[in-house]
């Protein structure tokens, strides 16, 4: 009685049906795996709480679409990429969020084929590579930075400020000239990369005495922020 009551609708005598003993077994490991992911891909990541709670049930879903596709690998990956189509109201997740997704369909994917042990093992590996990339801070680029200069309409910017920025850049361009204040004051764009970042103020204490003390700002690349 028990095993007819999780037998589908359309099954027929040629049709596997998945034992709900070994239905509860993947699920719980993809549910203990996408816990895993969630710690490891989260370490020292600032994210929201309901990215947390994605990570950590994206597994067991991806499982349970592989596995009620009765072994047919190609609409079970079909039926997953759906997934993906799905626009959520939300505002789009960093390069590191995606890459944790697409860790946990892929879990979520090998474990819903019953390689349980190779789920564990994969979701082992990509997690401590992830911490890993993230302790050694690799493809950091905060060296990457845009600065804003205001100068006087007076001032002439050609080549005023290339002596600071030959000494504290090791790369910089000139991007974009504006008048702003009603034509009194022109706004320079650089993209630069620092020397070293931890003379940053000093950089800026530096281009303050050639600029008149007016505005100037330094943030990350913009298109280096952007992610993916």
């Amino acid at each position: 009685m028990l095993n007819s009551l999780f037998h589908g609708v359309f099954d027929t005598e040629l049709t596997t049906v998945i034992a709900p003993g070994d239905f509860l077994l993947c699920v719980g490991v993809s549910l203990l795996i996408g816990l895993m992911l969630c710690a490891m891909t989260m370490w020292r990541l600032k994210s929201s709480g309901g990215f947390a709670i994605t990570l950590a049930l994206l597994p067991a879903v991806v499982c349970v679409v592989i596995m009620m596709v009765n072994g047919n690998v190609g609409a079970g990956v079909a039926v997953a990429g759906a997934f993906s189509l799905v626009r959520f109201r939300s505002a789009p997740g960093s390069a590191r969020e995606i890459g944790g997704i697409f860790i946990a369909m892929g879990a979520g994917l090998i474990a819903g084929m019953g390689y349980l042990a190779y789920a564990v093992l994969f979701s082992l590996i990509l997690g401590l590579i992830t911490m890993l990339y993230t302790a050694i801070r690799f493809g950091d680029r905060r060296r990457y930075k845009t600065l804003h200069i205001t100068i006087p309409e007076r001032l002439d910017y050609t080549g005023v400020f290339d002596p600071v920025l030959q000494e504290y850049t090791s790369e910089y361009t000139l991007t974009q000239v504006k008048t702003t204040n009603m034509g009194s004051l022109f706004k320079l764009t650089y993209d630069l990369i620092l020397r070293d970042p931890s003379k940053e103020k000093k950089f800026i204490d530096e281009l303050r005495c050639r600029n008149g003390n007016l505005e100037i700002s330094v943030s990350y690349q913009e298109t280096v922020a952007a992610g993916l």
